[in-house]
């Protein structure tokens, strides 16, 4: 028995093309559609995941400017109370000290005396000082660079160890939330020095460009190099570290350590608001 062949017509060939086209065209539709709609899931999942970021950074530093200012809060408190109450028994005690007659000492008895002074004057003197740096007052009243110069100076006073500061005068002020921590950074990075660096000399200055100003230390101790700082920073004798990077990124700067057999230097970048 034969099969009978039945033709298809040009209109019908025709109409199955049409049907083909139509076919993948809908299917290329739905597959658009798909793909726009994953990539506008992904572009809103990507926005959520950067806005959560931009949460947890804003939370993060608000902590770390609550902790830095309960610092500062806790410094004034100290410097105070040194000053005012450890202060004035020292310059009593050594009033009452000069009052001392001494003609009836011998002359160890006499040495003595004089010693207890000198002591009294030097204590006097060290707790006036450590009050200053711990106030901060200084900054309102010389500015930043002057209070740079002054703290430099008295940590090198009567040392071997020589120094240099070079500041950039174009600027009066930072601003000051960022003279606090600029001065706070750099007392901190010179005590770090101071103690575990061993350096003969230390050299301080800063540039003005492009509305940032670059503050550069530079020694010739021991040397800390980025890694080193990135690492230490995390450990858990590393508290000093962490103040520096939390007040770095307080006043939206940078900070980078170099390191080289003869010379280091760290670099401190602040932003500078325009006036």
């Amino acid at each position: 028995m034969s099969t009978a062949y039945i033709p298809i017509t040009g209109d019908q060939n025709s109409y199955i093309i049409s049907l083909v086209v139509v076919g993948i065209g809908a299917m290329l539709i739905l597959l658009i559609g798909f793909l726009l709609s994953f990539n506008l899931s992904q572009r809103r999942k990507f926005r959520y995941r950067q806005e959560m970021m931009h949460l947890r950074e804003q939370q993060q530093n608000q902590l770390i400017e609550a902790a830095i200012r309960g610092e500062e809060a806790e410094k004034k408190r100290v410097a105070e109370e040194l000053h005012d109450d450890v202060g004035a028994v020292l310059s009593a005690t050594k009033l009452f000290m000069f009052n001392i007659n001494t003609a009836m000492l011998d002359e160890a008895g006499k040495t003595a005396h004089e010693k207890c002074i000198d002591l009294l004057t030097e204590s006097v003197t060290k707790v006036r000082t450590i009050s200053h740096n711990l106030h901060g007052g200084m900054l309102q009243n010389l500015g930043l660079n002057e209070a740079i110069r002054s703290f430099v100076k008295k940590i090198t006073q009567g040392s071997s160890i020589t120094s240099a500061v070079e500041l950039e005068e174009s600027y009066d002020s930072l601003g000051t939330d960022k003279d606090i921590h600029v001065y706070r950074l750099i007392q901190e990075l010179c005590n770090n020095m101071l103690k575990h660096s061993k350096p003969a000399y230390i050299n301080i200055n800063s540039t003005l460009q492009n509305q940032q100003v670059s503050f550069q230390i530079i020694h010739d101790g021991k040397g800390l190099s980025q890694q080193q700082f990135e690492a230490l920073r995390y450990s858990a004798n590393g508290l000093g570290l962490k103040n520096i990077q939390n007040r770095v990124v307080l006043i939206g700067g940078e900070i980078k350590f170099e390191t080289n057999p003869t010379e280091n230097k760290t670099t401190i970048k602040v932003p500078v608001t325009a006036s």
